[in-house]
C-alpha cells in the first residue's frame, strides 16, 4: 500500500510538473524551467507553499489554476489515503481488530471505504466554499475588486487556507491585510479546519453535543489545538512586539490579530501576515518546534501530529510521576503506540539534521537559523520562509523538494508499515537495563 500511496503521487507530480513547464504556464516569454515547474508542483501537490518564484507574478492563470489543481489533489489525496489506510488495515487484521477500531473511533460506519471517502470530499468542499464566499464578499465591498476577480481570489485563497497550502495570489502574500480581520480570520478559521483532521470533524459532526463519547483522538487534538494557539500567540507576541520590522508599527489590536495569524500558520498553512524574514531569530526557533508538532491526523496539516507529541508527553509525565502504565483519559496507550510515535520523531529529527547538514555543506554564508528554518518548513510542509530558499543553488533546492515529498507521505507510510508489520511475539528475551542519563 505504501508503494501504491508514493506511486501515486509521484505520477501526479509528473503531471503537474509537465503542465508547469508550458510556456503557457508562465507569464513571459518562454516556459519555466524544469527546476522551477517541479519545486513549485511539488510544493502545491504536499500543500507545503514553500515558491522560488514570485507566483502571482511569474505564472499565469493558467499556472495557477494547475497549482490550485495540485492543492486540491494534494489535500484531499493525504486525507483519502490516510483514511483508506486505517480501513485496509482494520479489515487486514480481521473481524475481531475492525470491531476494536470501530468502538474506539465511535464510527460504525467506518469500514465503507466509499461512504468515507465522499464526506472527506463533501466536508472539503463546503469549508472551501464558505471560506470563499466571505473572502468574494470582503474583496468587492471592502477593496473594490471586480466580482470575477474576487470569485477567483476567494476560491484561490480558500483552497490553499483549508488543505494547509500557503499559496497566495499576492506577491507579499497576506502582508497587505495584516490589520483586516474580515480577511485574516475566515483563512486562519480554514487553515484550523483543515488542521483537524477528517476523523475528528466527522466526529464532532455527528456527536458534537456529546463529548464524554468522543474518541480520544478527537480529545487530544481539541485540547491541543487551543492550547497551542494560545501559547504560540503569546510568544510570538512577546517576542516580536517591539520589533520595528514586525509587529512593532502596528496598533495593539493588529499585533493580537498578527500574532495569533502567525501562530495559526505555524501549523501548517504557509501564509505570512508579517515579514518572517526580519522576525528575531528566537521567533524562527519557537516557528521551527510548533512547524514539527503541526496539526491533527489524517488531515490537511503537516508536520508529526499534536497526537504524536502528546503521547510523548503522556510517555514523559508517567516515568517522572513513577508510573507503569501510560494512562490517557481514563484509557490506557497501548505500548505499540509508544514505540510508533518514538520511531516517527526519531525519524523525523534525523531526516531534518541531515537535510540542514547538507544545506549548509552548500550554502556555508546563510546562517544555520534560516537555514533549519528552511528545512524544517519543508519538511513539516509549511511553507513559511525567511526568504532564502529563492536564493539556494539548485542542488540545495533538490533536497528541499526531497524533504517536502518524505515530510508530506513519511510520517503516514512509516506509521503504516509499522502498523502492518507487527505480529505477535511468541517469546521473550531476558531483560537487562542500560544505563540511562
Amino acid at each position: 500500500m505504501a508503494q501504491i500511496i508514493i506511486g501515486a503521487f509521484a505520477a501526479a507530480l509528473l503531471i503537474g510538473t509537465a503542465l508547469l513547464v508550458l510556456p503557457i504556464a508562465r507569464a513571459g516569454e518562454g516556459g519555466a524551467s524544469f527546476l522551477q515547474a517541479l519545486f513549485t508542483a511539488t510544493s502545491a501537490l504536499c500543500v507545503t507553499g514553500l515558491v522560488v518564484v514570485d507566483t502571482p507574478t511569474f505564472w499565469t492563470p493558467f499556472g495557477h489554476a494547475v497549482i490550485l489543481g495540485l492543492i486540491q489533489i494534494g489535500g484531499f489525496g493525504v486525507m483519502s489515503f490516510t483514511t483508506m489506510l486505517g480501513v485496509l488495515l482494520a479489515r487486514k487484521f480481521g473481524l475481531a481488530s475492525r470491531v476494536l477500531a470501530s468502538a474506539e473511533t465511535k464510527n460504525n460506519g467506518y469500514g465503507d471505504m466509499r461512504r468515507v471517502l465522499l464526506r472527506i470530499l463533501a466536508t472539503s468542499l463546503v469549508i472551501e466554499a464558505a471560506v470563499a464566499v466571505l473572502l468574494f464578499v470582503r474583496f468587492v465591498t471592502g477593496y473594490g475588486y471586480p466580482p470575477g476577480q474576487a470569485l477567483w481570489h476567494g476560491v484561490f485563497h480558500a483552497v490553499s487556507a483549508f488543505n494547509n497550502a500557503g499559496f497566495a495570489l499576492y506577491s507579499l502574500s497576506l502582508m497587505d491585510f495584516v490589520g483586516d480581520p474580515w480577511i485574516i480570520l475566515p483563512i486562519a478559521a480554514a487553515v484550523i479546519l483543515g488542521g483537524l483532521g477528517f476523523p475528528v470533524l466527522y466526529e464532532l459532526r455527528r456527536q458534537w453535543r456529546l463529548p464524554r463519547k468522543w474518541s480520544m483522538n478527537t480529545r487530544i487534538v481539541l485540547l491541543a489545538t487551543p492550547v497551542l494557539l494560545a501559547l504560540g500567540t503569546v510568544f510570538l507576541c512577546a517576542v516580536e512586539w517591539a520589533n520595528p520590522n514586525t509587529l512593532g508599527p502596528l496598533g495593539t489590536g493588529q499585533k493580537l490579530l498578527a500574532g495569533f495569524f502567525q501562530s495559526t500558520i505555524a501549523r501548517t498553512a504557509g501564509f505570512n501576515s508579517v515579514d518572517v524574514a526580519a522576525m528575531n531569530p528566537v521567533s524562527w526557533l519557537g516557528l521551527d518546534l510548533l512547524m514539527l508538532i503541526g496539526g491533527g491526523p489524517a488531515g490537511t496539516a503537516g508536520g508529526l501530529k499534536v497526537t504524536t507529541f502528546a503521547v510523548l508527553g503522556f510517555i514523559a509525565y508517567t516515568e517522572i510521576s513513577g508510573g507503569t502504565a501510560v494512562n490517557v483519559m481514563g484509557k490506557r496507550l497501548s505500548r505499540a503506540v509508544h514505540r510508533q510515535a518514538i520511531t516517527l520523531v526519531v525519524l523525523a529529527v534525523g531526516a531534518i539534521i541531515t537535510a540542514t547538514m547538507l544545506l549548509m555543506l552548500l550554502h556555508q554564508d546563510i546562517g544555520l537559523d534560516r537555514l533549519l528554518f528552511e528545512a524544517v518548513s519543508a519538511f513539516a510542509t509549511v511553507g513559511l520562509s525567511t526568504g532564502i530558499t529563492p536564493t539556494l543553488s539548485a542542488p540545495a533546492q533538490y533536497v528541499l523538494i526531497a524533504l517536502m515529498f518524505l515530510g508530506r507521505l513519511g510520517p503516514t507510510t512509516v506509521a503504516t508499515a509499522i502498523a502492518a508489520r507487527s505480529r505477535p511475539v511468541l517469546y521473550e528475551l531476558p531483560k537487562e537495563r542500560p544505563l540511562i542519563g
